[in-house]
């Protein structure tokens, strides 16, 4: 027996665009295409990115991406100003992880988290889906639990310690963020370590 709840969120203030903002909160498929594009670009960029692939190929329907013709879809990457720093691999990127949606949960990305047990099945079937890795994962987790209001037992017990995206509930909050991004990473490096993509 499942035991989420999600309430109703204008929007995810990722962008500083209004509709993407909005696509962020109420599509979940455009939420986990943000994911997928966060590697090597700035937040905004990133997922600013599902509103204009939808604007590009008319929805964001995964059954459709998957079975869309793989060198359409990198040219609406492509298309100026391209989607990501690296439109190829990202549009190979996303086109898998539509796949997977549509394969395993009908297309309906919601199912990834309304149809799991627990906070434990929820982390497996993210980690499963492809371009999510640890980091990713955990992300996606908190925005679910502290912005979406999903509701999992123990769930809670999953989430990192440290900020993530789940923490930005305001264009501030998301500059604050940032800053602290950086400067873990300019630690890191001080260090010596690099830190692992997610």
């Amino acid at each position: 027996m499942t035991a989420t709840s999600q309430r109703a969120l204008e929007a995810l203030p990722f962008t500083g665009d209004p509709d993407a903002d909005r696509l962020l909160a109420t599509d979940p498929f455009a939420l986990l295409v943000g994911f997928a594009l966060d590697q090597q670009v700035s937040v905004q960029k990133a997922f600013s990115g599902p509103a204009e692939l939808k604007r590009r190929i008319g929805d964001l329907d995964p059954a459709r991406i998957s079975a869309m013709d793989p060198g359409e879809l990198e040219a609406a990457f492509r298309e100026r100003p391209a989607l990501h720093r690296f439109p190829g691999s990202m549009a190979t990127r996303v086109q898998a992880l539509a796949a997977a949606v549509a394969d395993e949960y009908a297309g309906d990305a919601r199912r990834i988290w309304a149809d799991a047990a627990d906070g434990v099945e929820l982390e497996r079937r993210l980690l499963a889906l492809p371009s999510i890795g640890e980091m990713k994962a955990a992300s996606i987790m908190a925005i679910l639990s502290k912005q979406l209001g999903v509701r999992l037992p123990g769930l809670a017990e999953r989430l990192p310690e440290h900020p993530t995206l789940g923490d930005v509930d305001s264009p501030e909050a998301l500059a604050a963020y940032q800053a602290q991004k950086r400067a873990r990473k300019a630690a890191a490096r001080a260090a010596g370590t690099t830190s692992r993509p997610g």
